[in-house]
């Protein structure tokens, strides 16, 4: 639901299917649709996987039960077939002509469907498409009903200039002018509650090909039938190296292994076992991993911007998985919010509204959850699930806008932080060095202590702590536990921030990282990072000093 979500946004659907694709894992393909939920218009998106003995899979991450399946329609837009030879790597079937071949394909990610012709050399391989007014599409519907197709030039393809109407079952009938002659070619189209079967007929060749899959599917922890052995999960270790040996982006593989990470732990947590070692089951499949994957690449695409959510909310009722049947909210899921230090709340949805996989993606992702301040709308979003659900819709809203009210001003970032206090007297100063490594440890903002005069007297520091919204209470506990604190205040500052940007200069002690501030796309603040300062200090055996004067010279020239 949060890919959908994100391509209602306006994402790319198929810019993040080529980036999705940089993972370097096959076995699946997307499916990305329009539809409605409770008369709400948004974007459904699936994973749906090849299984190696007639079997695909649709995964759904929007909150429902683990383990149930039905039947699913499937979508005209995947990946190359296995075995069997006949589709093309769109999905769509091939077909013999004099010069190769042509790959017909209905395409409806995130658009109306509509026909694409893929063209292959005798050899196989993807070749310019032919000239558009030379080839026609007819589809002959049940009843005789006849609509011809024409077609324009794209730069891989040729595309249908009208979209095709459904039901998507008829016969379509190819025509490609070659000067004086027509080559034709017949492919009957039947989409049923299976597989798409597409039986291809070649007037020239006689030839008929017959492709066919049944599948049902379950989602979230994989049920299926007993006749059935679906892909084993894979462990934490596997799935890291997996990614981090994939060609995504770094900032997408850091928050993907991120996420991955929260759910290793929590799942660690609750069999025993180091983080590493952990065995994924619901999600460690091929499905799983592109979902979380793509979330991470959708954000990307939308310029990595804060994420905010409203407190999360989840159903009651009962889940299976792997592990057998569990009150909702899920193990995993329950541990993962907890340690973040997201409150839950359950309502009366009969359900199971937030799976160990959003879990993650809110812990991993959020900075903040409350409800809007100051929000200004500029476009809304909605990922469609496959449940109705008994209370509300079944679908997730994303909100892209601006901070601030619309209020004019400079361009700068905004954030709202927690800021912690407490006044302490009687407390050893080592033990004050350490609670500022831990807490600087734990990801808070900023830690420092502050000398004040206390009651009677008394010389003695204000500790303070930074932290997001969301940590406020771990670093209270840390505060109460590591000090001798006996009580902390805690309030919400507004924050204005500069952009800012890393990059790199030379100087004769090698390059040095420098971090950039902007502001209405000017550079107002550049300053050399220490640790790189002091690394390139130490390998050349000078002062400190030498190398930051260096890098700001560096920087100023």
């Amino acid at each position: 639901m949060f890919v959908g979500a994100m391509i209602d946004l306006g994402v790319d659907a198929e810019e993040l299917q080529r980036q999705i694709a940089k993972l370097g894992v096959g076995g699946y393909h997307l499916h990305v649709a329009r539809g409605a939920k409770a008369s709400i218009s948004g974007v459904k998106f699936d994973v749906h996987l090849e299984g190696d003995a007639g079997h695909s899979h649709a995964h759904d991450h929007g909150g429902h039960d683990h383990s149930h399946s039905h039947p699913h329609d499937h979508s005209h837009e995947h990946g190359a077939e296995s075995g069997d030879g006949a589709h093309g790597p769109h999905g769509g079937p091939l077909v013999a002509l004099s010069e190769g071949q042509v790959e017909i394909s209905v395409f409806e990610t995130g658009v109306p469907p509509r026909f694409r012709l893929y063209f292959l050399n005798k050899k196989g391989l993807a070749g310019p498409p032919l000239a558009a007014k030379t080839v026609t599409v007819e589809t002959v519907r049940p009843g005789g009903k006849r609509q011809v197709f024409k077609f324009k030039a794209q730069a891989e393809y040729l595309e249908a200039t009208e979209e095709l109407p459904e039901p998507h079952e008829f016969k379509a009938v190819l025509k490609v002018q070659r000067g004086k002659n027509t080559e034709k070619r017949e492919i009957d189209f039947v989409e049923a509650h299976d597989h798409h079967h597409h039986h291809h007929h070649s007037e020239a060749a006689g030839e008929l090909h017959d492709h066919h899959h049944t599948h049902e599917h379950g989602h979230g922890g994989h049920g299926h039938h007993a006749d059935h052995e679906h892909e084993p999960g894979r462990d934490f270790a596997g799935i890291k190296k997996l990614i981090s040996g994939s060609k995504l982006s770094p900032w997408v593989k850091a928050k993907a292994i991120a996420v991955f990470h929260r759910i290793a732990v929590a799942e660690g947590k609750i069999h025993g076992l180091p983080a590493e070692q952990v065995h994924f089951h619901e999600v460690g499949a091929v499905d799983s991993i592109v979902d979380i994957v793509g979330a991470c690449v959708a954000l990307e695409m939308l310029g990595k911007p804060r994420v905010l959510a409203a407190p999360v909310v989840e159903g009651t009722g009962w889940i299976r998985c792997a592990h057998g049947r569990f009150p909702i909210p899920a193990p995993a899921t329950l541990a993962i919010l907890g340690a973040r230090g997201i409150p839950v709340t359950q309502c009366e949805e009969p359900h199971e509204l937030v799976t160990p996989t959003g879990a993650a993606l809110l812990a991993e992702l959020v900075e903040e959850f409350g409800p809007m301040r100051g929000l200004v709308a500029e476009k809304i979003g909605f990922g469609l699930g496959t449940r109705d659900n008994q209370t509300r819709p079944n679908v997730l809203r994303a909100v892209l806008g601006e901070a601030g009210g619309g209020v004019s001003g400079p361009n700068w970032q905004r954030d709202t932080i927690t800021i912690l206090e407490t006044n302490l007297d009687d407390l050893n100063a080592e033990i004050l060095g350490h609670f500022i490594e831990k807490a600087l440890a734990g990801g808070a903002l900023d830690v420092f202590y502050t000398p004040i005069q206390m009651k009677k007297n008394r010389p003695g520091v204000l500790l303070t702590v930074l932290c997001g919204e969301g940590d406020a209470d771990k670093f209270t506990e840390l505060m109460l536990r590591e000090t001798s604190s006996f009580g902390v205040r805690r309030y919400a500052a507004e924050r204005r921030k500069l952009e800012r940007e890393f990059t790199s200069v030379q100087t004769p002690f090698g390059k040095i990282t420098v971090k950039l501030g902007r502001l209405d796309g000017k550079t107002i603040q550049a300053a050399p990072e220490y640790e790189s300062c002091k690394q390139a200090a130490e390998t050349a055996g000078v002062p400190l000093k030498l190398v930051y004067e260096a890098a700001i010279k560096a920087i100023n020239t």
